[in-house]
Formats: structure tokens, sequence, C-alpha cells
């Protein structure tokens, strides 16, 4: 039977740590949008405390879970663990992520502060802000017997790393980036280091989807949710509305100036005919 938690009971950190992958879920606001989720495997990822989970995030094609962290309003995140092996478990954090992106001053300061062994590709840090745990039993969850971590992945980028030491420029992971991660496959901005070389250089990105429903390099990003600014001003906005339409009522037959005309007049309506 599940159970929930405010925050990582000391009881899980221990099974969290040892644990050889797990998966990352976000999703944009807008509901044309595409549900991600992302397995990461290896040793790059920790907990600092019972409310704080960090991953290191590694270079690939994709950047979906960049897009869905920066977009105005979101950051919604989840990230799921499972036993293979042992007691059957399941074991789900929900929170708000954020990311600090490789170069900046916040990653360097997070990566000295944490003792995080960076590598060739290293993309960005992901923090996870918890604020629900959960478990569930996990009971048709398959037996795997793990016999080691894939390094295709990490020879691939150190492999172009020692070709940009070596003076190959376009080989740069900045470069890469800005050709695959600078925007999600719905055309959502991703990477912001890779968005400002992108136009900077020039570089094109990559188009990612394809068939009828795929988003136009042109075409408008899916539409964010309204701010709380925005929010109170149409509040506010239509509340006078409502109020001089009253007093338009109110005051219709009246003579002179009324409190009407004298509010129409400031906001200078009804506009003046020709």
């Amino acid at each position: 039977m599940g159970v929930f938690y405010e925050t990582i009971p000391d009881s899980l950190i221990k099974w969290l740590l040892e644990q050889k992958m797990f998966w990352v879920a976000t999703a944009p606001l807008a509901a044309s949008g595409h549900v991600n989720v992302s397995p990461k495997g290896g040793e790059y990822f920790g907990i600092i405390d019972n409310q704080t989970f960090w991953y290191m995030e590694l270079t690939g094609s994709g950047s979906e879970t960049l897009a869905h962290l920066y977009e105005r309003g979101n950051g919604r995140i989840t990230v799921m663990f499972n036993s293979f092996e042992g007691p059957p478990n399941i074991v789900r954090l929900w929170g708000k992520g954020r990311a600090l992106e490789h170069g900046t001053k916040e990653f360097e300061s997070f990566v000295a502060e944490h003792e995080v062994k960076t590598i060739p590709g290293t993309r960005s840090i992901i923090i996870v802000d918890i604020h629900q745990v959960g478990t569930s039993c996990g009971f048709s969850v398959p037996y795997y017997e793990f016999k080691g971590h894939r390094e295709i992945l990490n020879e691939f980028m150190k492999r172009r790393d020692d070709r940009f030491k070596a003076g190959l420029s376009k080989e740069s992971m900045p470069r890469y980036w800005a050709f695959k991660n600078a925007f999600s496959m719905d055309n959502m901005p991703a990477m912001k280091q890779a968005l400002e070389l992108g136009r900077k250089e020039h570089i094109k990105p990559i188009k990612k989807m394809v068939g009828p429903l795929a988003p136009r390099t042109d075409s408008p990003k899916p539409r964010q949710a309204v701010s709380v600014e925005m929010a109170v001003m149409i509040a506010v906005v239509s509340v006078l509305i409502g109020a001089l339409l009253a007093l338009r009522m109110k005051y219709r037959e009246a003579n002179g100036y009324t409190v009407f005309r004298i509010l129409a007049s400031v906001l200078g309506w009804p506009p003046k005919r020709a």
C-alpha cells in the first residue's frame, strides 16, 4: 500500500542512493505540448537534505526537461525510482525543478560546494525542491540483474571534447548545444547558452518533430499560463468597466457632468466621432 510524505524519510535515503537508474518526467503547461519521460543512469545524482534532490544532466539530443523547467509558471517535475532486485519498491519525488547550466556561476558554486565530479558533456545540474514523496508496492516490476553502466555516451562526448581541445572549434559543446538543445520538440526555448550562441553565430537548430503536428520553426510556442500580475490587471480593469457601466445606467437620464461623464472623460471614452 502506498504511503505519502512531505519530505524524504531517512529510511529511504540509503535505498535511493543505491539505485542504478531513475526516470524524470516533465511537461509543458499547454495541453498541446508533449509530456516527456527520460531515463537517467549512472552515479550522477545525490540528496542534499530531506527536501532537496539533484542530478547531473548529461548532453543528449533532446532538451525537453530544460524547456519545461524554464517555462514561466511551470517547473513541475517528477523523479521516479524503482527496485529491480531485492524487495519490490517504487518511490516518486514530486517537486519544482531548477536548472544550473554549465559555465554559470551558480553551476560552478554548486559543483564546488557539493564536490560534484563533472565529465565532458555535462550540460547542467537539475535541483528538485521536493514537496511530496510517495511510495508504492512495485509488485509487478520484474527482476533484472545489473551488469554495468553503458559508457557509450561518456566516450562519445570525451572524443568530441578531445577534438575541440586539439583545435577543431566546430566540435565545441556550445555549438552542439546550439544545434540540438536550443529548442524542445514543441519549439519551446530550452538551453539558454544554446539560444544565445545560435543567434550570435546563426546556427540553425535541428528539426525534431515530423508530420502534420510538427511545429514550424516560426510557429508560436505552446501558450503559457497567464501570470499573476496579468490576472490581477484583468480583474481590476473588469471591475472598473463594470462600475462605469453601472454608473451609466444610473445617471443616463441626468443632465450636466455626472460622475459617469467625469470618469468617462478621464478615460477618453467614448471616442469622438469624426
